[in-house]
């Protein structure tokens, strides 16, 4: 479904990313598995991949960093088709606990880096024949809010009013931009989760379980392949019916 397409993942060398990393490469992609250790990157891609796969370091928060992750990949594989916007992470409390520092960085992780994803992304695929396919990961907190996550839930509401900005940027020049908002999904932090705290949550969840990685994974795939396109500035929640 992606043979010979060039794709670019943030935030994979581990969790939902690395999941993404992993089915775009069974599908024939070649992936850029970007993450801010670099060293991690570079064995998660070799764990994948020896020919399609390899790592490459970046702070999703630096514009120079994206560009270099952008220029790098173009020099190397001669273009982007795709790119991921994943790299997140959480800095929980109550807001009236709340630092600003933990506001901000979050929210620069999430809503800044995945702006400057976006926009290297748009630069660069509407001056090619094409155009190219934007998978932002929000989530359902940015629906439905989530306590203690002030600064994630605003964060992840932002990514999907910048996915559908971008959708209708990039439209005429044929890239599309859509995003996935995950509901509960076992990860190594949601399964660290007190029992009786992930029993209620769960409890909460129509279908009556946690999702798991490559149900968020099979997802992204469709959003990056020809399988969607006719499909942009949508909001794909993959949550076992939960928040709806």
């Amino acid at each position: 479904m992606l043979q010979e397409r060039v794709a670019i993942v943030t935030g994979g060398a581990r969790g939902l990313g690395l999941a993404i990393a992993e089915r775009y490469v069974e599908q024939g992609a070649r992936v850029v598995l970007a993450d801010l250790d670099g060293d991690v990157a570079d064995g998660a891609a070799t764990a994948l991949s020896d020919e399609r796969a390899h790592g490459a370091a970046c702070d999703v928060t630096s514009e120079e960093d994206v560009q270099r992750l952008f220029d790098e990949t173009i020099e190397r594989h001669g273009r982007v088709d795709v790119l991921v916007n994943n790299a997140g992470i959480t800095r929980d409390a109550m807001a009236h606990r709340m630092s600003l520092a933990d506001f901000r960085q979050v929210v620069d992780v999430h809503l800044q880096g995945t702006w400057l994803g976006t926009r290297a992304a748009l630069t660069h695929m509407r001056g090619r024949e094409g155009g190219g396919a934007i998978v932002n990961l929000s989530s359902l907190s940015g629906k439905i809010g989530n306590m203690g996550q002030t600064n994630y839930s605003a964060a992840k509401a932002g990514i999907v009013g910048l996915t559908k900005a971008a959708a209708k940027e990039g439209a005429r020049f044929g890239i599309r931009a859509n995003a996935i908002q995950p509901g509960l999904i076992r990860t190594a932090m949601t399964e660290a989760m007190p029992e009786d705290v992930l029993a209620e949550r769960i409890g909460g969840i129509p279908l009556g379980r946690m999702g798991e990685p490559a149900e968020i994974a099979d997802v992204a795939l469709f959003l990056a392949s020809d399988l969607s396109s006719y499909v942009t500035g949508a909001v794909i929640e993959v949550t076992g019916g939960r928040g709806m």
